[in-house]
């Protein structure tokens, strides 16, 4: 397919989610969003209302973390957080899944978890996103996650919070890929910071990027077209 500089930007969602970031700095990650035409801006639970009310007029997509970044509160807890956040103005959801839950191969509180809170999103026209934090789990449990996912559908599944050890792999996009198929889309976050890897995890099949270098990346490519005298990039796919 081939992606203009506009196109390839709507699938950034533009991250900033440190635990020390200031009104000035999520104001200014909200800036940087409508002017660059990304899709979302990514942002702990409690900035919610600020970034809805600055981009109350703009088609960036307000996203909110939640149980974020270890997954490891109750499912009460989580439903409560994202009706919160619902009700202080985001349109979008990424929740972590509980990591004890799939260590301990409990299938069923995973998948009545996802349910509900992916209900939730649907029920107030939300997109819902499930992280699954894939440097902590084994190829069989990744595969598993993305079963339940394909039968539950959420919008989304993710690979990483960006905080783990280790972020999105171009093998764990495509792993996720295969086994939900069209199904759901996949998106990769972490460590995706220059333009080779953003364009390798599209190939692989991610269909949205969370990163925190999205102007760094944007910024690149446009470079490259420019020196290459066109308007758009062929992405192949990568065999599977």
């Amino acid at each position: 397919m081939n992606y203009s500089i506009t196109d390839l930007s709507n699938l950034i969602d533009h991250t900033n989610l440190h635990p020390d970031a200031t009104a000035q700095d999520i104001q200014l990650l909200c800036q940087q969003a409508n002017q660059y035409h990304f899709k979302m801006v990514a942002i702990n639970q409690s900035q919610t209302a600020l970034c809805a009310k600055l981009l109350n007029t703009s088609k960036v997509h307000v996203g909110a973390a939640i149980s974020f970044p270890l997954g490891q509160t109750t499912l009460a807890s989580k439903l409560f957080d994202t009706q919160d956040a619902i009700a202080n103005g985001a349109d979008e959801i990424d929740y972590v899944v509980n990591l004890t839950a799939v260590k301990n191969q409990q299938w069923s509180l995973v998948a009545d978890e996802m349910q509900k809170i992916v209900f939730l999103c649907r029920q107030n026209n939300v997109i819902s996103k499930v992280i699954f934090e894939n440097c902590y789990l084994t190829t069989n449990e990744i595969i598993k996650l993305a079963e339940i996912a394909k039968e539950i559908k959420p919008d989304f599944i993710k690979t990483s919070t960006g905080f783990g050890p280790s972020g999105a792999t171009i093998d764990d996009v495509k792993l996720m890929k295969k086994t939900v198929g069209n199904s759901v889309a996949v998106k990769a976050a972490g460590g995706i910071r220059n333009a080779n890897d953003f364009l390798a995890m599209l190939a692989a099949g991610a269909t949205r990027i969370g990163t925190s270098a999205g102007i760094a990346i944007i910024t690149e490519l446009t470079q490259r077209l420019t020196a290459q005298n066109t308007t758009t990039i062929s992405i192949t796919p990568t065999k599977k």
